[in-house]
């Protein structure tokens, strides 16, 4: 895979509802989106690091710490409702247009900003060991499904609880993952197939602890305690 062009793309609209302006908030003095980009050069996986914006106050941010930025999301794929898919088949065709070419591409959302550049080498390492067409990353669940449920009108109890594992300690029940956001590698031909990460898709798995995903306040709060108590030698937060 040495010989392959990659590109990162990392997507950073602006206009967040739920925390202004969360994709350029600092986080421990550095914009949240700089993290991804920072990994991403730090893993000297890719020939582009590309930021999908349409703002082009996050578009100089993003060129003030190296990627590149030379074009704005357009209007079609900047709305609440789009898909970020098809904001990273915007950026492959504009440089197709460009005769530049990929042959993978890597999803990097700047809310999972503990992402490392390790984390980012070993799923390259995964999709070149499973010969796979894409990789996804995930973690396992805070809590297991088994003990949870839905619950009826009234709030009774009754048949809540699975018999089979109620009486069981959580270190002998079966392991539940989810996907964390963190990382999304594939071919890039596999973003214009019906149905992405269905055939040959391997599962790449990140600690609790680099799995965070911001989308509220608490969430900056958490990630920044989680930033003062761990050491972060792979991002130069300076």
């Amino acid at each position: 895979m040495s010989d392959q062009k990659n590109i990162a793309i990392i997507t950073a609209r602006a206009g967040s509802k739920g925390v202004l302006d969360k994709n350029i908030r600092k986080l421990k003095g550095v914009p949240l989106l700089a993290y991804s980009i920072l990994a991403a050069q730090k893993s000297n996986k890719f020939s582009k690091i590309f930021v999908s914006t349409d703002s082009c106050k996050y578009a100089a941010l993003a060129e003030q710490y190296g990627a590149d930025a030379s074009f704005l999301r357009s209007a079609k794929n900047s709305s609440d409702s789009a898909n970020s898919w098809d904001a990273v088949r915007e950026v492959i065709k504009e440089f197709e247009d460009r005769k530049e070419f990929f042959d993978n591409v890597m999803l990097l959302q700047p809310t999972s900003p503990l992402r490392t550049a390790d984390d980012i080498i070993s799923s390259f390492e995964l999709m070149r060991e499973k010969c796979a067409n894409s990789i996804i990353s995930v973690t396992e669940t805070e809590c297991t499904p088994l003990w949870c449920n839905t619950l009826p009108q009234s709030l009774t109890m009754e048949n809540f609880r699975n018999e089979m594992y109620s009486g069981l300690p959580r270190q002998l029940l079966p392991k539940y993952y989810r996907m964390n956001g963190a990382i999304y590698l594939l071919k890039v031909e596999e973003l214009y197939k019906e149905k992405m990460f269905s055939v040959n898709s391997y599962a790449y798995i990140m600690p609790q602890g680099r799995s965070v995903d911001i989308d509220t306040e608490l969430d900056f709060l958490y990630t920044e305690l989680l930033l003062k108590n761990f050491q972060r030698g792979d991002i130069d937060t300076k």
